[in-house]
């Protein structure tokens, strides 16, 4: 098991308990390493410097336990923003209607890279839904390699809506 796939289990249930939704662990960097938690408030209010000092203070606690890394290394705690990364298959139905940037792990009619919008998902959960240059295309969640939110006039409508 991947060492962010082990930190997500280890510190999920807790940022539940707290109010919390695991958005993303990522690892990055060289010789100084730095792990990124992206978290959101269940109750999808935005996230708050206090918001974020919670969850890193939690983090802190359960990850002194598990010592995951050797060295020093860095924790970085952020909300995801409005042009937020899609990582589960669930945000493709909480974002269904929205535009996103999608890439694929392989090529697709000769290309990696789509820009469209978010069509849900498919009857099965696993495969995203997308209209890309006015045609339905479909994804296998597992070909993703990365996705985001567009930031866009409706998104940015919508935020503005929800304060």
């Amino acid at each position: 098991m991947e060492i962010c796939e082990k930190i997500e289990k280890l510190i999920e249930p807790s940022l539940s308990d707290m109010g919390y939704n695991l958005v993303r662990v990522l690892l990055q960097g060289g010789d100084l390493k730095t792990l990124q938690i992206m978290a959101e408030r269940n109750d999808r209010v935005d996230m708050t410097v206090d918001d974020c000092e919670k969850v890193s203070r939690t983090v802190s606690a359960l990850l002194d336990t598990m010592d995951p890394f050797a060295g020093r290394w860095m924790l970085e705690v952020s909300s995801p923003g409005l042009d937020r990364p899609l990582v589960k298959p669930q945000d493709y139905n909480r974002f269904k209607g929205y535009d996103a940037k999608i890439e694929t792990n392989t090529e697709i009619n000769g290309r990696k890279r789509f820009k469209g919008r978010i069509l849900g998902l498919s009857e099965d959960q696993k495969t995203v839904l997308f209209l890309f240059e006015d045609k339905q295309v479909s994804f296998d969640f597992d070909n993703i390699a990365k996705a985001k939110l567009l930031l866009t006039e409706d998104l940015l409508k919508i935020h503005q809506h929800k304060k």
